[in-house]
């Protein structure tokens, strides 16, 4: 029987097969590793926004959900070791990059998105969106995915109010309005909420913090986990919690704007690593 749960950020997502399907035997190192089961490519142009705590929907993957979605970064001090975590499971994610520290630390944003990861957008610097007014507010997400595709490409590709090559985005702190998310509609961008979280703002071991992911994915029977990687604990439970998913029987399932897939495309076995843009 195939069982289903699924993790959190920078966004994961995570899919349980059974255990005779192969391992990602392709992984550099780690023939056991967790691996990325497949991509699954989305359309922004018809996809409503995403996530049950905030949302009627999430991805359409049946009793498997999306996991873990990374908000906040980059940031130095735990950035690497998150990367480092899943490289060596494999494992794709997604990244939700606010502006000011892709600008700060563009090798670090371009490094993640050269190993295979998506990237998504968290405005330029967190203000909580709904208490601002509509245009000022919609300004601060321009001004994010400007400085995003900066830093990854050169040139900010987000500033006409067309969509970013990867239309993906994040509101800080959930804080959406009906008109705001009715514009990132109309430009094709997709909003993503989330799930289920381990509360990773909060300081706690990360023993502690993965307990409580896994009781939550449990419980919540899969789905988008959102995650901090701005957070030394959370790059230190990452290692121990994908190993941990892959006793439980998850695999992972990267998400993709429809139409980047050939860019994204996984060896037949599952592994995901050392793919490049």
């Amino acid at each position: 029987m195939i069982r289903t749960l699924l993790p959190p950020m920078l966004g994961l997502w995570m899919l349980a097969l059974p255990s005779s399907f192969a391992a990602a035997a392709d992984c550099p190192g780690n023939p056991t590793a967790l691996g990325t089961g497949r991509v699954l490519a989305i359309d922004p142009a018809t996809t409503a926004p995403l996530g049950r705590k905030h949302f009627p929907a999430t991805l359409p993957v049946g009793r498997a959900g999306p996991g873990p979605a990374f908000d906040g970064g980059p940031c130095p001090l735990s950035r690497d070791r998150v990367l480092a975590a899943l490289r060596h499971e494999c494992v794709r994610a997604t990244f939700f990059l606010l502006g000011r520290n892709a600008k700060a630390h563009p090798a670090l944003a371009r490094r993640a998105l050269a190993e295979g990861h998506s990237i998504g957008h968290h405005t330029y610097s967190h203000p909580l969106l709904n208490r601002m007014p509509l245009e000022r507010a919609e300004a601060e997400i321009d001004r994010g995915i400007g400085a995003v595709d900066s830093a990854l490409h050169g040139a900010a590709n987000g500033t006409s109010k067309k969509a970013p090559d990867t239309p993906f985005f994040r509101f800080p702190g959930f804080a959406s309005n009906p008109a705001l998310l009715e514009r990132l509609a109309r430009r094709n961008i997709v909003v993503f909420g989330a799930d289920l979280w381990a509360s990773d703002w909060d300081p706690m071991t990360p023993e502690h913090q993965r307990e409580l992911l896994l009781k939550r994915l449990a419980n919540a029977g899969g789905g988008i986990v959102l995650l901090h990687d701005t957070h030394s604990q959370t790059a230190a439970m990452l290692p121990e919690f994908l190993r941990e998913l892959k006793r439980r029987g998850y695999r992972v399932v990267h998400v993709v704007p429809a139409g980047a897939t050939a860019r994204a495309q996984l060896p037949a076995t599952g592994g995901g690593s050392g793919v490049r843009p």
